[in-house]
């Protein structure tokens, strides 16, 4: 299949060189994700005048865009070089960016956003080829391991380095910041990662808008429920639509001769175990940095720099343990791992829920143990996805990875951010619950009662306890599903 070779990426001559700047890359536009959140308290104070809804919308819209092309943009880096997509995917990062900087509303800003999320799918999973390619095949493992470990500390870079971004300026700085990150990237990029094969594949727009559809739709349903009604025509149409249009993608790609992303990959019961396992982790993290900014801003009152400083404890364990990983699954079994990672993750959010009349130590401890969690999942499962496909279909490999985190991402923040919805208007004072309509963000709330403000701040934090609750029960219960998936195969293996 393949039409052309431009260089072999195994003659990369500075392999170090390479590794770094995918894991910089790597790093930014996972980084993205976390570093909006703490920009939304002063996004909902900000000229925009965003809903709670359109809150959540500013968060998730690059997610939603990243999750969904990450595959179909994989793919398209299989087809016309991982290099040149991955530059492309920074310009347009970059473009994104700018124009959610000098947006003037909040549909300008979530056309930035989108925009952002396209670059940044271009960006992750050529990544992935890019190293993949440029590595000898007995350093792999350990180039995988530690590019797993930029995706975990891209959600902590991204809230260090937007919280300094944010103390000394406004959330537009955030924006231009990133957008200049992006172009020292593309130069990096430019000057050191090798080319590598053409493979004559083709596209599949059908099931990328299909996917992209069957999503939003799913996303739209569970973010406009607070605010529409969960048995309102918006609402119950949306889910409707999302099930039709799933359906429809998964027809449509069983007979497509190159789909998007072939539904009897999953066929493969550890592709399948992976996939899933590393989705449940991603929406319990990002639920979580949804939440904490806020709670430690509105909460405990802390600065935007001490918010930064707070999340901290949850870094340690990525910054310091994540290269022991793969030895501990060589001597443990990947089960063992992966049901240590869901335990530590769940108890650590359901740790936090109940620190918020505590010492900060307490709330840094629950952070720390949802890091072990993270620290434990991450190597293992990017390992396992790249494993189960051959490396011809790097790039597949690659954007299921990304794809799996992001839609585990933006599942995270609008489940927990919908429950952190409705938590607060049922938590909030008689004055404020019977207006019409229901204030649904501290925001709008002191716009209407400012006497009322340690109410308020009480109601938002039992809105974050509940939210952060769920999200804990959601990732336990799917963490033994998963569990239960990978210790069949390993069974299955072992009898084999």
């Amino acid at each position: 299949m393949t039409s052309t070779v431009e260089r072999p990426a195994s003659q990369a001559q500075r392999p170090g060189l390479v590794l770094a700047g995918m894991s910089v890359c790597t790093a930014l536009v996972v980084g993205f994700v976390a570093a909006i959140n703490l920009a939304v308290p002063k996004l909902a104070a900000s000229s925009l005048h965003p809903t709670s809804s359109g809150l959540l919308w500013i968060v998730d819209a690059y997610v939603v865009v990243f999750a969904c092309l990450v595959i179909p943009a994989g793919a398209a880096g299989d087809k016309f070089g991982r290099k040149g997509t991955l530059l492309t995917g920074l310009g347009v990062f970059a473009v994104g960016a700018i124009l959610s900087a000098v947006a003037p509303s909040v549909p300008v800003m979530l056309i930035g956003r989108a925009i952002t999320g396209l670059g940044a799918a271009c960006v992750l999973p050529n990544c992935v080829g890019v190293l993949i390619h440029a590595t000898a095949p007995q350093r792999r493992a350990h180039a995988l391991a530690v590019w797993a470990a930029a995706t975990g500390i891209g959600g902590v870079v991204g809230n260090v380095g937007g919280g300094a971004l944010l103390s000394i300026g406004s959330w537009r700085l955030l924006f231009v910041a990133v957008a200049m990150v992006a172009v020292c990237c593309l130069v990096w990029v430019a000057a050191w990662a090798p080319l590598s094969a053409h493979h004559a594949r083709r596209l599949d727009p059908a099931g990328a808008v299909l996917f992209v559809a069957t999503v939003v739709a799913l996303l739209i349903g569970i973010i406009e429920g607070p605010e529409q009604g969960w048995d309102s025509a918006v609402v119950l149409v949306a889910f409707v639509c999302s099930l039709v249009l799933g359906l429809v993608w998964f027809l449509v790609e069983l007979r497509m001769p190159h789909p998007m992303l072939d539904p009897r990959l999953f066929r493969n019961p550890l592709l399948s175990s992976a996939s899933i396992g590393m989705t449940v982790i991603f929406f319990g993290s990002f639920g979580l940095f949804y939440v904490n900014a806020s709670l430690l801003q509105y909460g405990r009152g802390f600065t935007v720099l001490q918010a930064v400083l707070g999340i901290i404890p949850l870094t340690l364990p990525l910054l310091l343990g994540t290269r022991y990983v793969p030895g501990l699954i060589r001597r443990t079994g990947l089960p063992v791992i992966l049901a240590a990672a869901f335990l530590l993750v769940s108890a650590g959010l359901f740790g936090l829920s109940f620190t918020s009349a505590m010492p900060y130590p307490v709330y840094a401890a629950a952070l720390f143990v949802i890091g072990l969690g993270i620290m434990l999942a991450g190597p293992c499962l990017t390992a396992e996805i790249a494993a189960s496909l051959p490396v011809e279909q790097a790039g597949i490999a690659g954007g299921l990875q990304s794809a799996t985190r992001e839609l585990g991402s933006a599942l995270g923040v609008a489940v927990v951010g919908t429950v952190l919805t409705t938590g607060f208007t049922q938590h909030l004072p008689a004055s404020l619950a019977h207006h019409t309509p229901v204030p649904r963000t501290v925001a709008e709330a002191l716009a209407l009662a400012p006497a009322e403000q340690g109410a308020i701040t009480e109601a938002f934090i039992g809105g974050a306890d509940t939210a952060l609750r769920a999200a804990g029960v959601l990732t336990l219960i799917a963490g033994a599903l998963v569990v239960a998936g990978a210790t069949r195969v390993r069974r299955n293996a072992a009898v084999g």
